[in-house]
């Protein structure tokens, strides 16, 4: 039988003597949730564990893509393209790109997230060349005024190759490194650091029927089984983040379910991303059809996510979201 923990997560100054630290962070659990396949879910001391299981979830995170791993950060998320699903068409124009870049980087975000395809539900591919032709040109005119770290948002390697040339510093595949064998190899002959996503099916086909024997611990096998693989292709743990994936082939109740048990991802070892941001399920329980003005709801997620560990959050609302991070962090006592 094969046994899974999330740790329960606590912060705060005043803690017992047997805590122990979040991924080398600032929140800290005492106890943990044993969950296994066909067995109902027991508390059990984090100290019971063994070695090698506690060690994933505790042991700090490096820094990644300049950003360090022992506090929230912020990925903004600047979509080059006429159809995703919230703001598809406001940044398609470059200068209205940089523009929108610029802003990101005002309010304060770590990282930004430069997509040419759109992965919403129902969406079709792009080919190669206009992918490259959308996001090169923005990236290398932001790497001209900004330091700031860049994601490329892309599933395929060439696109990822000419990103990279331009001045992008992360990969982030929705994929999770299944569509283009090409693309970890290239990673890894640049080291840089990649976020892998898990995905069921692909945008054009995700949402036609999701089903899992159990959400939260199908995903996590599948980032378990897909980083190693890239650790065994050359990129080391350390330049790995993880992404669960949310609203990628998945229902509302999926999502939730996954939300509960993020904390779970902490035993992959590596920094998990969360990207949520005004995906349906939020319109569905939040009680907005619009995609746009699900910014509350988003942040609401956001936050909830940073309380159980998450250190990085894909956001299109930059500016709110960083304003409630700074609030969730002097409210709490550590």
């Amino acid at each position: 039988m094969t046994f899974y923990y999330r740790p329960l997560v606590q912060h705060g100054s005043a803690r017992p003597g047997d805590a122990l630290p979040l991924a080398g962070g600032p929140l800290w659990f005492t106890h943990v949730e044993a969950l296994a396949r066909g067995h109902a879910p027991q508390v059990i001391p984090a100290d019971d564990l063994p070695d090698h299981d506690l060690a994933p979830l505790t042991a700090p995170r490096a820094p990644l893509a300049g950003m360090a791993m022992d506090r929230p950060n912020i990925m903004g998320i600047l979509n080059i393209t006429p159809d995703s699903f919230s703001d598809g068409g406001k940044h398609h124009d470059a200068g209205a790109a940089l523009a929108g870049a610029r802003a990101m980087i005002a309010a304060g975000a770590d990282i930004l997230d430069i997509g040419g395809e759109s992965t919403r539900p129902g969406a079709l591919e792009v080919p190669v060349d206009e992918e490259i032709a959308r996001t090169a040109p923005v990236i290398a005119a932001i790497r001209a005024e900004s330091a700031i770290a860049i994601s490329i948002d892309t599933r395929k390697s060439a696109v990822a190759a000419a990103a990279l040339d331009a001045g992008a510093t992360l990969v982030n595949d929705v994929a999770g490194f299944t569509y283009d064998a090409a693309l970890a190899p290239l990673c890894a002959e640049h080291s840089v650091p990649v976020c892998v996503m898990h995905a069921q099916g692909d945008p054009a086909t995700m949402q036609d029927d999701p089903h899992y024997g159990d959400v939260l611990l199908d995903v996590y096998d599948f980032l378990a089984t897909r980083i190693a693989t890239l650790v065994a292709q050359g990129i080391p743990r350390a330049r790995i983040l993880a992404d669960p994936g949310i609203g990628f082939g998945k229902t509302r109740d999926h999502n939730l379910a996954l939300l509960r048990g993020l904390a779970l991802f902490h035993g992959l070892g590596c920094p998990i991303l969360l990207g949520a941001s005004r995906k349906r399920f939020i319109g569905t329980s939040g009680g907005d059809p619009r995609a746009a003005p699900r910014a509350p709801g988003s942040i609401a997620v956001g936050l909830a996510a940073l309380a159980q560990g998450v250190q990085l959050l894909r956001v299109h609302d930059v500016r709110d979201t960083m304003q409630a991070v700074r609030l969730w962090q002097a409210a709490r006592d550590n």
